[in-house]
């Protein structure tokens, strides 16, 4: 799974410490999810997806092979 958190923090003028107080998670997650090491769950995608007022599939995206 692919996501485009990086491009919506910069949009919102966000950093990744930020962002993770926003949704009660550490930096290093979101930098883990920016770099696709580390699927967040339904919640927390949920989360970041009501913070930015946009859709999940604008923000997570399913790659071919996934």
């Amino acid at each position: 799974m692919k996501n485009n958190i990086k491009v919506q923090r910069a949009i919102h003028n966000l950093t990744q410490a930020d962002l993770a107080e926003k949704i009660g998670v550490s930096r290093q997650t979101i930098n883990a999810m920016e770099k696709n090491k580390y699927v967040p769950s339904t919640v927390l995608s949920l989360k970041i997806a009501r913070l930015f007022k946009k859709p999940l599939e604008d923000i997570f995206f399913l790659e071919d092979e996934d």
